[in-house]
């Protein structure tokens, strides 16, 4: 049973940083590309970044650029999200998905399964 489960939200200060984890579970991470999404209230879900199977190549929406760094560790089965310099417009639920492909793209509807997310909140 393919298993994505996201960790590592919380409340943080503008500012601050988080660093999100998605963990796979009954497959392999290392030949999929993984998106990381938010979600925020009354908002659609948005591709903020993204990273194909080998991690050499990685997508990154304007609004997080220079602040949001996404990696992986295949040995680990694991995809990470560090988000620093966090602003309160970050505030949202952030999910990661995989694309059964080698490549990523920026459509929700390409990426076929789905962690439960976990709850970012920015506030001072």
């Amino acid at each position: 049973q393919v298993r994505l489960v996201e960790s590592g939200g919380g409340l943080v200060q503008p500012g601050g940083s988080l660093r999100l984890s998605c963990a796979a579970s009954g497959f392999t991470l290392d030949n999929y590309a993984i998106g990381w999404f938010r979600q925020a209230p009354g908002k659609e879900r948005e591709c903020v970044a993204a990273i194909n199977w080998s991690g050499s190549s990685t997508y990154y929406d304007d609004s997080v650029k220079g602040r949001f760094t996404v990696s992986r560790d295949n040995a680990k089965n694991t995809v990470y999200l560090q988000m620093n310099s966090l602003r309160p417009v970050d505030t949202a639920v952030y999910y990661c998905a995989l694309r059964p492909f080698a490549f990523y793209t920026r459509r929700v509807d390409d990426y076929d399964y789905w962690g439960q997310g976990t709850q970012v909140t920015v506030s001072s």
